[in-house]
């Protein structure tokens, strides 16, 4: 196999392969990136036997062919050379041959005999924007738990209805949940419902990041996997297994009060305050009073915070204890200027939303906690 290609293209494309392959495998093949070159492009892939990329760029293809590199060896090196084209030469023993301008290097391969090959992407469900799934996968993917023992909550439960689109995710503590209003043409007319994993939303953020605005994918689902394409680069990742729990349960009915904070001065104020918390819990103590937000948060050995907040608030003085960061999480998460806290009393959970009109329907909730 030989070929010319661009640096700057390999660069792009060899990034997205680089939170997919396996970095400490006992599986030495996963380790590397699998190269193929086919008339007039290159394709590459990379699996971990969980989440697996496959993209392409452009290539002028001397001799035909297909081998694998080392995945980070070979991102650390193209990544350094100048811009200009790299000539790449595969030898019989399965080395590979690097040459740039004056550079020269060899790299050990491995045959591609032993690379896993990835399942075939079935006819696809439905047409999704990839900045709108990529906005849910923001709002959601950090309270996805990180216990691996509860593995049905170690990603998000994705619906895809006519309707729309649906991500929710929970650790038990707090629920993301979020909805975007559209009208999909989905394969027979039936809404389709996957768990999807943490590292497949994480990629899928990538690959969001280097698409243009409006680009749409195709989705897909079999009864193992779940497809992503979007032009020449197609993601797959492994469905979890189990039972999402009933969200709808959990999101409170109603609320006895509503306030509406900054979001840059509530944020400001709840990392200061933070200083002074536990490390372990984070817990502050949220108090709503007459035309006052006060946030505080104390340790003996150390010392205490207290931040005052004025919002348009008359209802009764309520006292609840909150872990910061997860209210940090959110913040982090919004564009949107303004946030909504609303609350019942020190036992019931409260919920943030977004303040004003947002195209996604966007609701967190979060447990109490006793302080």
């Amino acid at each position: 196999m030989e070929f010319t290609i661009n640096r700057a293209d390999l660069v792009r494309e060899l990034a997205l392969s680089q939170g997919v392959v396996e970095k400490k495998s006992t599986i030495p093949i996963l380790s590397n990136v699998l190269i193929e070159a086919e008339e007039d492009r290159i394709v590459l892939t990379a699996t971990d036997l969980e989440l697996g990329i496959r993209t392409a760029c452009p290539a002028k293809v001397k001799k035909a062919g297909s081998g694998t590199i080392p995945a980070k060896k070979l991102m650390d090196y193209v990544r350094l050379l100048p811009e200009g084209e790299i000539v790449v030469k595969f030898g019989d023993n399965q080395w590979a041959s690097l040459t740039c301008g004056k550079s020269k290097t060899r790299i050990a391969g491995m045959s591609r005999e032993s690379f896993p090959e990835l399942p075939e992407m079935p006819a696809p469900i439905a047409q999704l924007p990839v900045k709108v799934l990529a906005g849910m996968i923001q709002r959601t993917i950090f309270s996805i738990s990180a216990e691996e023992s509860r593995f049905t909550l170690n990603g998000a439960l994705l619906l895809v209805r006519p309707e729309g689109l649906v991500m929710v995710s929970t650790d038990s503590h707090r629920l993301a949940a979020v909805e975007a209003p559209l009208e999909l043409q989905l394969q027979n007319n039936e809404p389709f419902r996957a768990l999807l994993p943490r590292k497949a939303m994480n990629e899928l953020m990538k690959v969001a990041a280097e698409s243009a605005e409006g680009t749409m994918m195709s989705f897909a689902g079999d009864e193992n996997h779940l497809f992503f394409q979007i032009g020449d680069r197609l993601l797959i990742g492994r469905k979890l297994t189990g039972n999402f729990p009933d969200y709808e349960r959990v999101l409170p009915k109603e609320h006895a009060n509503v306030i509406v904070l900054a979001k840059d001065v509530l944020r400001g104020s709840l990392e200061r305050v933070m200083q002074f918390s536990d490390e372990r819990s984070r817990a502050i103590k949220f108090r709503a009073a007459d035309g006052e937000v006060t946030l505080h948060s104390s340790l003996s050995e150390t010392g205490e915070s207290e931040e005052t907040i004025t919002v348009d608030y008359n209802g009764a003085k309520v006292d609840i204890g909150f872990n910061a960061q997860y209210i940090l999480d959110f913040l982090r998460a919004i564009d949107e200027p303004s946030v909504t806290f609303h609350f019942k009393d020190s036992g019931a959970a409260g919920e943030l939303r977004p303040a004003g009109d947002t195209n996604l329907k966007y609701r967190y909730v979060v447990m109490p906690m006793r302080i």
